[in-house]
C-alpha cells in the first residue's frame, strides 16, 4: 500500500512492482480506482456482479491506483469490500491512496466495514508512507 500526496511516484512505483510481476509470468491488471467502483457498478445494473468479482479476483497481481479521488456509494462500498475480502491472503494487490488511514472511514462512509478492510489490506502488507514525500512532477516555470 501506498500512501501519499499526489505526485510522490506512488502510481509510478506501484506500476513497476506489477510490470515486475508480469514478466516474471504472473497475470496481472493496472486499474484506477474510479474505472474499478464504475466497473463493479455497472456489475449490479447487469446482475453480473460475481462474474466481475471473480475476474478481479483471479489476478495475481491487483494494481488498484488512486484510491480516495471519487466519491463512492454504499453498494459500491460493499463490492469493492468483497472483492479485497476474496482477495485477501489469496492473491497480491497493490494500492496507491491520497488519503492516509485515518480518512478511509470519511470516504468510505461506514467506520465498521472500514476497520476491516483495512484489517485485511494491512495484515500482510507493506505500508510506503510517502506522506513526506516532495513531488517528483516538474514545476511550471513562468518567465
Amino acid at each position: 500500500i501506498f500512501v501519499g500526496p499526489t505526485g510522490v511516484g506512488k502510481s509510478g512505483l506501484g506500476t513497476a512492482f506489477l510490470i515486475n510481476a508480469i514478466m516474471a509470468g504472473y497475470r496481472g491488471r493496472f486499474i484506477t480506482f474510479p474505472d474499478l467502483i464504475g466497473d463493479l457498478l455497472r456489475s449490479i445494473a447487469a446482475h453480473k456482479e460475481d462474474r466481475v468479482l471473480r475476474a478481479f479476483a483471479n489476478y495475481d497481481c491487483l494494481l488498484i491506483d488512486e484510491l480516495g479521488y471519487v466519491d463512492i456509494e454504499p453498494a459500491q462500498v460493499g463490492l469493492f469490500f468483497r472483492l479485497m475480502s476474496m482477495r485477501h491472503r489469496q492473491k497480491t494487490t497493490i494500492v496507491t491512496s491520497n488519503l492516509g488511514f485515518q480518512d478511509w472511514g470519511a470516504f468510505f462512509k461506514n467506520p465498521q466495514l472500514t476497520a476491516a478492510l483495512l484489517d485485511r489490506l494491512t495484515e500482510a502488507s507493506h505500508v510506503i508512507n510517502m506522506r513526506n514525500c516532495t513531488s517528483i512532477r516538474p514545476k511550471a516555470v513562468t518567465e
